[in-house]
């Protein structure tokens, strides 16, 4: 589903392994400029990339980034359109229902944030807080977004995508994927190294992003859904980006942008892009009386979005058996004003009966974990049928799909 993808993309920001510190010099900072033609030049070589113009850089403060994402936040989305979004993940379980969307995810960009490239406005910056150290990675990887969009035009690359939740969250990955696969890169060739001949280091990049993020409290206390579909870019897109790299060479930084992978799917298994499997769009069960009610939001459910769910009321020893099964996935919420109420309709495909089979059985510790109050009214072994928090439901099994109607008014039977 990745609907908070639209506020994440309102910047591309590089999740760093080192923690903030206070008091560094601007201008001392500013200094670090005077490499962007060299970087540049490196990175044209890596990639073949033109160099069309320069790259206009900056120093940021704290309260301007925050404010630099509450702005891009309002261009970019409507208040309801962030309730719809919020609305969204609470249905499915997956933030609690007091969570509040757009404070937590500037709070969280702004902690997280080193530097960031505004495809936008075309223009780079870097945190007044980076510590030396981690300053030069942070402009390497942004000037890989900058030289990238010189070439390709990042703005419109993420807009075609917009159709699929899931589908830009994959196009997400394969531009911080490549800004990130080029930083390492970059760093790599000045030690004599290169994450092409050396797997451990590829290996130990990927960790270094992932664990990277987790010294930050803010970071820390998010939701598992935000904190994993924040880092999946950078760690799952570098990892993506050189299996792509490893078959086409310097071809492949053009290539995935020629030809985007369509699903996290495709990000997480490259075989599944190389072989061009797309993701399927099983039907969504039908309410039985919709009257009165307003389709406000529909859109997909990846292998991703399974996969924290799994995670989080499951355990990520059977995310990890059931997950890479997932064949495609979509759902859609109905809201109706007076009564107040809002129905889930959602459906997912896997590859084989038993995997669904499986999933279905899983899918009641889902119920379970998202509400307070769960009372099963039905149950077999392909419907399963009751009450929770806010309604009726039934979930049903057939086949290698599972369906869920849920917040329902009345019960629901089971389609026939």
């Amino acid at each position: 589903m990745a609907t908070r993808i639209k506020l994440l993309l309102l910047a591309l920001l590089l999740v760093v392994a080192a923690a903030a510190q206070s008091g560094v010099d601007a201008g001392q900072a500013r200094e670090i400029f005077s490499e962007i033609d060299g970087i540049l030049q490196d990175l044209h070589e890596i990639t073949g990339f033109r160099i069309k113009h320069r790259v206009p850089a900056d120093i940021i403060t704290r309260d301007k980034v925050k404010e630099f994402l509450e702005q891009r936040l309002k261009e970019a989305t409507s208040p309801e359109e962030i309730r719809v979004e919020e609305l969204t993940l609470k249905k499915f379980g997956l933030v609690p229902q007091d969570f509040d969307l757009a404070k937590n995810t500037v709070d969280l960009l702004t902690e997280q944030a080193a530097a960031f490239y505004d495809f936008h406005r075309k223009r780079l910056s870097i945190t007044d807080w980076t510590p030396s150290a981690t300053r030069e990675p942070a402009l390497v990887h942004e000037l890989g977004h900058a030289l990238a969009d010189q070439n390709v035009n990042l703005e419109k690359f993420i807009k075609r995508g917009s159709k699929s939740d899931d589908g830009s969250l994959a196009r997400l990955a394969v531009m911080e994927g490549q800004a990130s696969w080029l930083m390492s890169e970059y760093l790599a060739r000045k030690a004599g190294q290169s994450l092409a001949t050396s797997p451990v280091l590829l290996e130990s990049m990927a960790h270094t992003i992932e664990s990277g993020a987790s010294q930050f409290p803010v970071f820390e206390s998010e939701p598992l859904y935000l904190r994993q579909t924040l880092v999946f870019p950078y760690s799952q897109g570098l990892l993506f980006q050189n299996a792509v790299y490893e078959r086409m060479k310097q071809k492949a930084f053009e290539e995935v942008f020629r030809r985007p992978p369509l699903s996290t799917q495709q990000i997480l298994h490259p075989d599944t892009y190389f072989s061009g499997v797309a993701p399927t769009r099983p039907a969504l069960p039908q309410l039985p009386d919709a009257r009165g009610y307003k389709r406000i939001a529909e859109g997909t459910v990846g292998e991703l979005d399974h996969a924290i769910l799994l995670e989080q009321c499951a355990g990520r020893q059977e995310s990890a058996a059931v997950s890479p099964h997932w064949r495609g996935g979509a759902y859609a919420l109905l809201e109706h004003r007076s009564p107040d109420r809002v129905v889930l309709l959602y459906t997912v495909e896997w590859d084989d009966a038993a995997s669904a089979g499986r999933y279905f059985r899983l899918y009641r510790r889902v119920l379970e974990k998202k509400w307070k109050h769960l009372a099963i009214e039905s149950e077999s072994g392909t419907m399963l049928s009751g009450a929770g928090d806010d309604g009726h439901f039934v979930v049903q099994l057939t086949g290698s799909v599972v369906t869920s109607l849920e917040g329902a008014e009345n019960p629901v039977a089971p389609a026939r």
